[in-house]
């Protein structure tokens, strides 16, 4: 007797639906902070060091660094030296561009909804 093959997931493609779930919320997580957010925000204008960055975002240059290097061990920036410098940029940048632009939608469609929420919302801690 013929043994049937498990149905493959399309929608992951192919993927245990178990294991995509934990990624995504791995991505999550790692975009979760407002300043690692900003900072990849920025970045999609160009690449920057740690000093424009700091500039730019009114943060303490530890604060930056920090969110830096949780980005870049997340696999979202890169760096290169420039002088005495890094300079940092987004390794995928098209598609940091796509879920923010998911995210807006998202937020648009729910409304007030995520910011209210008792669980991650803004009043939370």
């Amino acid at each position: 007797m013929a043994m049937k093959a498990k149905p493959v997931d399309t929608h992951t493609n192919g993927l245990d639906e178990a294991a995509a779930g934990r990624a995504a919320a791995c991505l999550f997580r790692g975009m979760s902070d407002p300043s690692r957010v900003a900072i990849l925000r920025h970045l999609l204008l160009g690449e920057h060091n740690v000093a424009e960055l700091t500039a730019h975002l009114g943060l303490a240059q530890s604060t930056v660094s920090k969110h830096l290097a949780c980005l870049r061990d997340c696999g979202l920036v890169d760096s290169r030296p420039a002088g005495r410098a890094s300079v940092f940029s987004l390794t995928h940048p098209e598609a940091v561009l796509k879920v923010f632009a998911a995210a807006e939608e998202l937020l648009a469609a729910t409304g007030d909804a995520v910011v209210l929420c008792p669980n991650y919302g803004e009043g939370t801690a």
